[in-house]
């Protein structure tokens, strides 16, 4: 494996930019693969993404675009895969070149549905990445504000550390700060519950809670998340880490949030369609709640606050009831 060799960014949308703006402050040249042509085509007539952080220019001669994930596999040694996690079997089903020889680092925060699977575990049980070939990108890196070029605190995970120090290198420069661990497991399920907690947060915004109310929410997700890590993923961690709660907090709080927005519109009464009608982006703990529900009927661990969002989405259960109840009979 020639690693990291040339790095290829998978996925067209706002993370997938944000962090082709990363890698190219260290990297002369990237491969960037985006399924739509004309996507593509309009990128290279503007010079930046049509569609995605268009204030973000781009010098197009340091980047080859390939519609064709067979093509940018087979040109490529290290992929960076920035798509939803739903969507990431949709990219993957024309995918006829091995990436098992390939060096992987996942940028999704979501579990791959229906078999509720990591991003990490599904690349190693489906198409046989050994799992110190993979490193996943996480903690508090909203995409707009590395458009900004404002401070960001990447953490980079890979059970080979010398690999995740690596990978820090790529993902360094005057505004990213990447740090590394080897907790996979644990920092992508708190990238999934994070986004779940985000759309309670949101929820109760709409509702109109106040700033003591969500102080009190979200230091109960904190609980909640360490509560489901440890059983699911129990190995030695801290939770205080910005990986972790860094992520949550900032999630959970930012206007950038796309998870915050979605649950403050479900909150001031949008049906779950018509908020993701209206956001245009993908909320990724819409998917994440379904996910770490049924994951959690094999567990059976103590996670209202995860419940009381998937019964105002899933079920339909009206927001003012259900947060009545979260406030009245768990928080504290």
């Amino acid at each position: 494996m020639n690693y990291p060799g040339r790095i290829a960014i998978i996925g067209g949308g706002t993370w997938a930019t944000a962090l082709a703006k990363i890698v190219l402050t260290q990297e002369t040249h990237i491969n960037w693969y985006m399924r739509r042509p004309e996507q593509i085509e309009d990128f290279i007539k503007v010079g930046h993404n049509p569609s995605y952080l268009s204030n973000v220019p781009f010098n197009l001669s340091r980047i080859s675009f390939f519609s064709d994930i067979n093509e940018v596999v087979n040109n490529s040694d290290t992929l960076i895969f920035a798509v939803p996690s739903p969507f990431l079997k949709t990219h993957l089903e024309k995918l006829k070149t091995p990436i098992s020889d390939k060096f992987i680092i996942s940028a999704i925060k979501g579990i791959i549905p229906p078999e509720n699977l990591l991003v990490t575990d599904f690349l190693t049980k489906e198409y046989g990445v050994p799992s110190d070939n993979i490193a996943i990108v996480a903690g508090p890196c909203h995409a707009e504000e590395i458009a900004l070029e404002r401070l960001t605190y990447p953490t980079i995970a890979c059970t080979d550390l010398a690999k995740a120090s690596a990978v820090a290198r790529i993902f360094t420069n005057r505004f990213v700060k990447a740090s590394t661990s080897v907790d996979v497991s644990g920092i992508e399920l708190a990238a999934v519950l994070k986004n779940v907690y985000a759309i309670a947060a949101g929820i109760c915004h709409g509702l109109k809670y106040g700033d003591n109310f969500q102080a009190v929410l979200v230091s109960n997700a904190v609980q909640e998340m360490e509560r489901f890590m440890e059983v699911v993923s129990p190995i030695k961690r801290r939770i205080f880490e910005s990986a972790y709660i860094g992520d949550l907090l900032v999630t959970a709080y930012s206007s950038f949030s796309r998870n915050r927005t979605f649950g403050s519109m479900i909150g001031k009464g949008y049906s779950v369609k018509a908020a993701q009608i209206e956001m245009e982006m993908v909320a990724e703990g819409y998917y994440g709640t379904k996910c770490i529900m049924e994951m959690n009927a094999d567990y059976c661990i103590n996670i209202p606050i995860v419940e009381t969002v998937y019964r105002i989405l899933y079920e339909k259960v009206p927001a003012r009831i259900e947060i009545k109840r979260l406030r009245e009979e768990i928080l504290k």
